[in-house]
């Protein structure tokens, strides 16, 4: 094998046909023969260029209703055969085997198939057998055979054949046939998910997962450390999504929060008003509803001003000019809306730090979906948290039942409590969080830390008394003693949601009666970890 290996013979196979014309014009002008099967060669002889069928090459026509096609020796042995290697070369005389020195080939679009809703027998058919089986005996030929799977890598190897006289260097092979390689995996890892889903298989003995970069990272949570950001193609509305209207490139840390931001506000559906929640560190400092969205965006901010400075926006409604110059008041890293109009995009853009997200719509809270987590020697998989509660669902288990406004707060509070890393404690009055106490190794700690936050921000908005007077309070999971609870009635709370569960579920039931409290139980938990 030579560093430079000469492109004589090119075998084009695609089904998304973007490029292929002015590719294969481009190959055909360096005196590259061209062969092809089916729909491909019929849109390269549309375009004036001379196409050997590959079903001429074989001596066999394509049957089985295409599902066989190129596979046979002479196009395998083509890709496969070392040049180099005397008994290859002379296996290839024998039995009239031409080498194939590029293959482009991108597969049946099973993903697009499977995210269409396809019923199961149009699934498999759409399964591709005979693109993966020459893509990964081209690359595994690397040393003489170039691989093609992505559009993306038209253009570096017609840049590439021009730089070398028509022939590629090893480290240019060599980078093909890893990203040809990945393609296959991850092609696989989407069949394997999609028939674990099929069979209702929730752990099937082997699991892949694939994704596609989307973003080289300057590092990641720390500057030492090297990142990136890959897109697992489910078109969910969010961060992977979404397009960026201006500002620098996103960070490890800002893509992560800007996720929980919006995944939290997409809890709160549009048309039942405006809503909007802070970010920072992956935890919600405030989130509220408002008449309008400058409304909702202030009521957010004045629950902690003071974490909001350099935190995460997200918006449930397209941004406005109003809301844009509230907004642009204080140093904010991201902000992400479905949508935003020419007033908003014209203030944000004095503000070139500033990176605004677009999307197309809100993320849908109970879409199913699954979560991973790296651990050491493997990785934790779980359904996503879609869980979802309304008032019918709630169980009432104090003396007094909660009031509608205190029923309202808490079915608000709830949502956000999912959102918040555990031990959670949220305060809400009024549509609005006036206290949330975070990550907390014990809840009554969280309970403390959330009124404290909120007797800060009644001093600094020079109030009389903290809005943790009158508030409810929402607990992601039980209270396991009625010190928490009893922490959160002397902050000025009123009625309390929780799951329930606890051993002592009696006593703190007993103390939200004695303490004057409404209670309420959702039978369901948010830990989030």
């Amino acid at each position: 094998m030579t560093d430079l290996a000469p492109v004589t013979r090119a075998l084009l196979s695609v089904s998304d046909k973007t490029g292929l014309v002015d590719l294969g014009r481009a190959l055909a002008a360096r005196g590259i023969e061209l062969l092809s099967t089916g729909g491909s060669a019929k849109t390269l002889r549309e375009a004036g260029l001379a196409v050997r069928d590959v079903a001429e090459v074989t001596g066999f026509p394509e049957m089985m209703d295409g599902r066989v096609k190129t596979l046979h020796p002479m196009v395998h042995g083509g890709l496969l055969a070392l040049r180099d290697n005397a008994d290859h070369t002379a296996a290839m005389q024998q039995h009239g085997i031409g080498a194939i020195d590029l293959l482009v080939v991108n597969l049946y679009p099973f993903e697009e198939t499977v995210a269409k809703g396809a019923d199961y027998e149009t699934c498999i058919e759409n399964i591709d057998i005979g693109g993966p089986a020459m893509i990964r005996a081209g690359a595994k030929n690397h040393g003489f055979v170039n691989v093609v799977v992505d559009v993306e890598d038209y253009d570096p190897l017609l840049a590439e054949l021009a730089a070398h006289d028509g022939q590629t260097t090893y480290a240019f092979r060599q980078r093909l046939a890893l990203t040809a390689y990945a393609r296959t995996g991850a092609y696989d890892a989407a069949v394997s998910t999609w028939m674990a889903d099929a069979l209702a298989e929730a752990a099937p003995r082997r699991r892949a997962v694939a994704g596609t970069l989307a973003q080289t990272l300057r590092y990641g949570e720390n500057p030492h450390q090297a990142a990136a950001f890959y897109t697992d193609g489910s078109q969910r509305p969010g961060v992977a999504t979404a397009t960026q209207i201006q500002g620098k490139e996103l960070s490890y840390n800002n893509i992560n929060d800007t996720d929980a931001a919006f995944e939290l506000v997409s809890e709160f559906a549009p048309e039942n008003g405006p809503a909007c929640a802070i970010i920072k560190h992956a935890n919600p400092c405030g989130v509220a509803r408002g008449e309008t969205l400058t409304q909702a965006y202030g009521r957010a901010f004045d629950c902690d001003r003071t974490s909001a400075f350099g935190g995460i926006i997200a918006l449930n409604q397209p941004l406005d000019g109003a809301t844009a110059e509230e907004i642009s008041q204080i140093f904010t890293e991201v902000v992400i809306a479905p949508g935003a109009d020419a007033e908003a995009m014209s203030i944000f853009a004095k503000k070139k730090n500033l990176r605004l997200l677009v999307t197309e719509g809100l993320a849908d809270p109970r879409q199913a979906a699954r979560t991973l987590r790296q651990v050491s020697g493997g990785y934790l998989v779980q359904d996503k948290d879609n869980g979802h509660i309304t008032a019918d669902d709630l169980k009432v288990v104090t003396k007094r039942a909660p009031s509608d406004r205190e029923l309202a707060d808490m079915l608000f509070a709830w949502k956000v409590a999912k959102h918040v890393k555990s031990n959670a404690i949220v305060y809400v009055r009024d549509g609005a969080t006036v206290g949330v106490g975070a990550g907390q190794m014990s809840r009554v700690d969280s309970c403390r830390i959330a009124a404290r936050k909120a007797e800060d921000m009644a001093e600094a908005l020079g109030l009389a008394a903290p809005l943790t007077k009158g508030s409810v309070v929402a607990s992601d999971a039980f209270f396991p003693f009625a010190d928490g609870l009893l922490t959160a009635a002397e902050a000025g709370a009123t009625a309390v949601i929780h799951p329930g569960g606890s051993m002592r579920d009696d006593e703190v039931i007993a103390a939200a009666d004695a303490a004057g409290l409404a209670m309420v139980l959702t039978g369901m938990r948010h830990f989030r970890h």
